[in-house]
């Protein structure tokens, strides 16, 4: 077993207008597979640096035990770099060439050291993340983004590292090289740290780490384990919350009812010592500790209701939020059958070449399926997209589109207006909503009270996502065929299952975009299409 670890001390750390980000946050994580969840912002991506050692922490400390590999989100390469110097190998590589033709000066050999098989191992790990027959002498502006994130994957394995950190490593990635991707993490026998939204990724952990501000908690076994166990922990909040406002309720009635017989016994002694008749200095003695044998049963009875105020307070910190969406999108159906694009022989040129097969592509949608078009990234998925929803116009073939209105999400989720606010951008795709149902239906979006008048450009990633749902889903009139594309990249897991709820409530057809397995299969897709080699076909299952 690896002792490779990472152990966090009291770690804090702000942002410089001083925003914090953690506070006082303390960990260990040992050899294995870990997945590293929560929301967008809560500085996942900030962790894994601050453990490589790109920032510096305000407080406390990071002990990373062994040699470390760290691969951002976004990769720092230039365009001119070659594969080799990705890789770190060029110098090795060029010391050998020059041993090979004579030259024996020892800063070769120095160089060199043990990696005399450098360039052997480099097209092996090259091959086995799909990149099979690359050059290393390759430039990277002539590299898809796919291609460069698993190059500089390769270059962190080819370290082999005792702690390897990812950042949402699958992003960009088509299919095939997500399973590659799998495979290849799923021999590394370190402490992998791995930040990702890929629910199939997540389901290959060991471990699943949940971060917020002041914790990280582990949880053994893969994401789905982990989802089993929040759930466990979300009823059982729950119940505790429901008991908490019945012993507080309760506690409060006998307080009331203590104060009335309090109220009802002083009453009865004030009567009783006036017809009996007693001196006034006795009476007032007795009246005095009437009312202090009150106020102190008054006090044990409150103390009873904070006591209980605590504990509701206390188990309602316990619950999770659970921000589902609950929609009624009954505006959206579309009768079965019924013919929202056919399109024959669609031809699209790219600088004078074909970017389909001899004849085109052929392609009908009809209401209300639930299309999934899977296929390598630069096949013309999104140019597909594009002639769906009449963005472009091909330059052979013949399109029909039914009157219904058609939708796009991108993945930029660039259709609202920045610079307005939520309850701006759904009046304006609205107009015609009473802004009574408008700020109902912005609620059942989450959009409550002072949030939904928060300008565009203020939001979360999720937060975008949820008003641009909303503008297009409850638009006037409804959309009968929404198209997304990649749909899911950028999403932190709660807006993932935000996006699935509303696909769910749609009663139109859609066609998305996607490389996520297990969104496709939350949103029931029922018709499977692949793009490859410029032919569009049924694949009657998803494609690898």
């Amino acid at each position: 077993m690896s002792s490779a670890s990472i152990v966090a001390s009291q770690l804090s750390f702000s942002w410089p207008d001083d925003t914090p980000v953690f506070q006082d946050l303390s960990f260990a994580v040992g050899a294995g597979r870990t997945g590293l969840v929560a929301p967008n912002g809560s500085g996942k991506s900030t962790l894994l640096k601050l453990i490589a050692g790109q920032l510096r922490p305000a407080a406390g400390s990071v002990v990373v035990s062994g040699t470390a590999g760290y691969l951002p989100q976004d990769l720092p390469l230039t365009a001119g770099l070659t594969v080799a110097q990705v890789l770190d190998v060029a110098e090795v590589i060029r010391a050998i060439d020059a041993v090979e033709s004579g030259d024996v000066a020892e800063e070769h050999f120095t160089a060199i050291g043990d990696d005399w098989d450098i360039e052997e191992r480099s097209l092996t790990q090259l091959d086995r993340l799909g990149l099979g027959g690359l050059r290393l002498d390759r430039r990277l502006g002539t590299l898809s983004g796919g291609q460069i994130v698993r190059l500089g994957l390769a270059a962190q394995l080819l370290k082999r590292p005792d702690v390897l950190l990812l950042d949402e490593p699958t992003n960009n990635l088509d299919l095939g090289a997500r399973h590659r991707l799998h495979d290849a993490l799923g021999d590394f026998t370190g402490c992998l740290l791995l930040v990702s939204h890929d629910r199939a990724l997540l389901d290959r952990m060991d471990r699943i780490a949940e971060l917020d501000a002041h914790e990280l908690r582990l949880y053994g076994g893969d994401f789905t384990t982990y989802e089993q166990a929040v759930q466990a922990e979300r009823e059982v909040a729950e119940k505790n919350v429901r008991t908490a406002e019945q012993d507080l309720k309760r506690e409060k009635r006998e307080m009331q009812q203590a104060r009335e017989r309090a109220e009802r016994r002083a009453g009865n002694a004030a009567r009783n010592l006036k017809s009996a008749g007693l001196p006034r200095i006795f009476a007032g003695n007795m009246k005095r500790g009437a009312q202090e044998s009150a106020g102190r049963s008054g006090q044990v009875h409150a103390a009873r209701v904070d006591e209980a105020r605590t504990r509701l307070d206390e188990a309602g910190r316990a619950v999770r939020e659970e921000q589902r969406l609950t929609l009624d999108l009954s505006g959206t159906r579309v009768p079965s059958g019924r013919d929202l694009f056919l399109g024959e022989h669609l031809q699209v040129r790219r600088d004078g070449s074909p970017l389909f097969a001899e004849g085109g592509v052929d392609l009908a949608v009809r209401g209300p399926e639930r299309i999934a078009l899977s296929g390598a990234n630069g096949a013309g998925k999104t140019t597909l997209l594009r002639l769906l929803v009449g963005d472009l116009t091909p330059d052979e073939g013949q399109v029909k589109r039914a009157d219904g209105r058609v939708a796009y999400l991108s993945q930029r989720l660039d259709l609202l207006d920045q610079d307005l606010t939520v309850a701006e951008n759904f009046a304006a795709a609205a107009p015609e909503r009473p802004e009574a149902e408008r700020m109902n239906i912005l609620a059942r979006f989450l959009f409550r009270g002072a949030r939904a008048h928060l300008p565009v450009r203020a939001l979360s990633g999720g937060e975008r996502l949820r008003a641009t749902l909303a503008c297009v889903l409850c638009a006037e009139p409804a959309p009968q065929l929404l198209l997304l594309d990649e749909p899911t990249n950028n999403l932190d897991l709660v807006s993932v299952g935000q996006l699935e709820g509303a696909l769910n409530s749609y009663q139109g057809a859609f066609l998305v975009v996607s490389h996520d397995e297990r969104f496709l299969a939350g949103i029931g897709v029922d018709r499977w299409l692949r793009l490859a080699d410029g032919r569009l076909t049924e694949t009657g299952a998803p494609a690898s």
